[in-house]
């Protein structure tokens, strides 16, 4: 293997293990040389890759973000480009179950490392808000605070999602008849969507 694939291999196995533990322990929680024992790898490559932990925790969102993090809409239609805009990150969210995790320690402890974070996700929130007014003056939505809508929306989209926590409440459930993967994929989007589409009174 020539240098440079070594190296993006090293690169990869510490941003796994980074993602993994971040999610579990949180970032304040994990230490470098934790790190380094779940990817296998030297305690000094690290620094040498990434320069530190806080780097490793930037790259993680810079490495996996999805393609459409940087998506134009045209907002010819706005409802269909809402309905594009929920799906992507439906599917994202469980593509990513690790790193929307981190995302949630991050926004519920307000931590330092949040403003980056908004610098790198923050033209996604934008598209939304951008798709939102582009419905309401079309006619095709219906609310009345585009500032609290969008944290409606953001708010289902990061922080709705299937949790053990919750399993108690449904106990009573037949278990025999579970969906495939494929089929709670389908599930997830169609009623993320529906939910939203539906909280703003969507008109298609």
């Amino acid at each position: 293997m020539k240098p440079e694939a070594q190296g993006k291999d090293v690169k990869l196995k510490i941003l796994n293990a980074a993602k993994k533990l971040f999610a579990k322990k949180g970032f304040e929680g994990t230490t470098v040389r934790q790190i380094c024992d779940e990817a296998g790898v030297a305690l000094a490559l690290v620094s040498y890759h990434f320069g530190g932990k806080e780097n490793v925790f930037y790259a993680l969102f810079e490495t996996f973000a999805p393609a459409f993090l940087a998506a134009e809409y045209d907002l010819e239609n706005p409802a269909q480009d809402l309905q594009a805009f929920v799906r992507e990150f439906a599917l994202f969210r469980l593509a990513e179950p690790e790193l929307i995790n981190i995302l949630q320690q991050e926004v519920m402890m307000e931590s330092p490392r949040l403003e980056k974070l908004q610098s790198i996700i923050y033209v996604l929130w934008r598209q939304l808000r951008l798709i939102l007014e582009a419905g309401r003056a079309k006619g095709q939505f219906e609310f009345d605070s585009t500032r609290h809508t969008v944290h409606f929306i953001v708010g289902t989209l990061v922080f709705s999602r299937s949790s053990p926590f919750l399993d108690p409440v449904f106990q009573d459930e037949n278990e025999t008849n579970q969906p495939t993967a494929a089929e709670t994929e389908k599930i997830v989007v169609e009623l993320t969507t529906k939910f939203i589409l539906n909280g703003i009174k969507s008109k298609i």
